[in-house]
């Protein structure tokens, strides 16, 4: 290849584009990026692998990223959250969203029959901790404030008083939101049990509750949940429920079962707190299969996977840890020489990656991290680790879970869509299908960072334009290419 004198091009990406343009093998990067489908920030790998007969140790097939135009391969950093990485988290949106469908409509290794089986949509949402800035749902009747706040008002969700508001509670409630939702799902089986005059080892044998849930950030800062929550038989998902555990008893029994739920957390920092559920608490049936009803399987599917992929920035916070990584926010490092903690230079003691005072967010919000960040520091709350937690508001929960009954699994859906690709690449290649009985794959890989070179990147804005305008022309009904 021959060198090529860019000194004139001014734009240091400009010039790596042009570099790259000139690889003797630059389609194959090219197939490489658009592979990743806009991916923000892939993982750059380096190592070799290699598929061996096991009863003659042949080398069958071989790969190796120093074969690689750059010698290295860049995988997608399947990023579930829409802010950090838009082409990532519409997938793991799509798995969210087949993965509820399934639990209501049957497929993907569910029978269709569950269509059949009663089910709620309920959402759990936090208590009050102060009066904030609201807007009614049809716009008409004004604030506690006296004004009518438009829908993207910044002071929605924010004290009316700052100086009152309960931010020690709502951070505690946060961090202790899901052993919340788990004694919840404790007290629902009990309040079922009693609504049906049943022991609960009697209720096993004849019903089971099955559930998937999703978390989502109020403007005000605080987790609330949206579950799926349906009645089967003792089996599962295969075995329809008993005629008398009906959709009425799933209702009465989840918002009794809310009301129960208590947790008190004691502190010699903030004395004794109760926390619980909100009054608050919406459950609706879920309509039958074929109906014109607003919320059908299609519908809750949908709603379920858009709040997939959103994190606590959709409330105003950051999606990014604030803790420093040098001292783990600990403030203090062991020194190389004597093995004595002193004070990180990074951080200069603070334990933060960025100062608190520095932080582009409205002021409740640096607030809520203040309190994670102060709490954080009391010997009591050290396992709830909110230092660590501060970006999430104190939440450090799983955003979506499901029981082990109610679908398929997000791991399940990726090793189908591994195994797709897999084949995809076998025809493409025409690789011998080799027999996984008598065949081994190993290797050896190395992270190697993460993110495009300048150059990858101009590339990598290419496929996402082209995929953005491609999903613009089928919301519009367009199939043209």
């Amino acid at each position: 290849m021959v060198a090529l004198d860019l000194r004139h091009v001014a734009s240091p990406a400009v010039r790596d584009l042009v570099e790259l343009v000139n690889l003797d093998n630059f389609d194959r990067l090219r197939e490489q990026i658009e592979r990743l489908g806009g991916c923000t920030e892939p993982v750059r790998l380096i190592g070799h692998t290699a598929t061996v007969d096991t009863a003659t140790g042949e080398v069958l097939r071989s790969y190796s990223t120093a074969d690689e135009p750059t010698g290295r391969l860049l995988t997608a950093c399947g990023n579930r959250r829409a802010s950090r990485c838009p082409s990532c988290s519409r997938v793991y949106a799509a798995d969210t969203f087949h993965l509820i469908r399934a639990g209501l409509s049957g497929g993907k290794t569910v029978p269709e029959s569950v269509r059949t089986h009663p089910r709620v949509f309920a959402t759990l949402t936090a208590p009050s901790f102060g009066p904030v800035h609201n807007r009614a749902k049809d716009g008409n009747q004004a604030c506690r404030c006296g004004k009518h706040h438009a829908k993207d008002d910044k002071t929605l969700g924010t004290p009316l008083n700052p100086k009152t508001y309960d931010y020690c509670g709502a951070v505690l409630f946060n961090a202790h939101a899901s052993d919340l939702w788990r004694r919840f799902t404790i007290y629902l089986r009990r309040e079922i049990a009693a609504a049906l005059d049943m022991t609960q080892k009697a209720l096993r044998e004849e019903l089971r509750v099955s559930f998937a849930k999703v978390a989502e950030y109020q403007k005000r800062g605080l987790v609330h949940y949206h579950a799926v929550i349906r009645f089967d038989g003792s089996e599962g998902s295969s075995e329809p429920p008993p005629g008398y555990a009906t959709a009425e008893v799933l209702s009465h029994a989840i918002k009794a079962a809310a009301e129960r739920v208590t947790l008190t957390v004691t502190s010699d920092a903030v004395g004794e707190r109760e926390l619980a559920w909100g009054t608050q608490i919406d459950v609706r049936e879920i309509a039958a299969f074929g109906t014109d009803a607003e919320l059908t399987d299609q519908a809750v599917a949908a709603y379920v996977a858009k709040y997939a992929t959103k994190s606590a920035d959709a409330s105003g916070t950051l999606d990014r840890a604030l803790f420093c990584r040098p001292c783990q926010g600990r403030g203090m490092a062991l020194s190389a020489q004597t093995g004595v903690p002193v004070e990180c230079r990074t951080c200069s003691g603070t334990g933060q990656s960025r100062p608190l005072p520095r932080l582009a967010v409205e002021r409740h919000v640096r607030q809520m991290i203040r309190t994670c960040w102060d709490l954080g520091r009391h010997p009591e709350f050290a396992s709830l680790k909110l230092w660590k937690w501060a970006h999430m508001l104190g939440f450090r929960g799983h955003f979506s879970t499901k029981s082990r009954c109610y679908s398929v699994t997000l791991g399940a859906l990726r090793d189908a869509r591994r195994t797709w690709r897999t084949e995809q690449a076998r025809a493409h290649t025409d690789l011998p299908d080799f027999d996984p009985s008598t065949t081994l794959v190993v290797g050896h890989w190395t992270y190697h960072g993460s993110g495009y070179s300048p150059g990858e990147e101009l590339l990598a804005a290419a496929v996402r334009h082209d995929r953005a305008h491609q999903r613009q022309l089928r919301h519009e009904g367009d199939d043209r290419p």
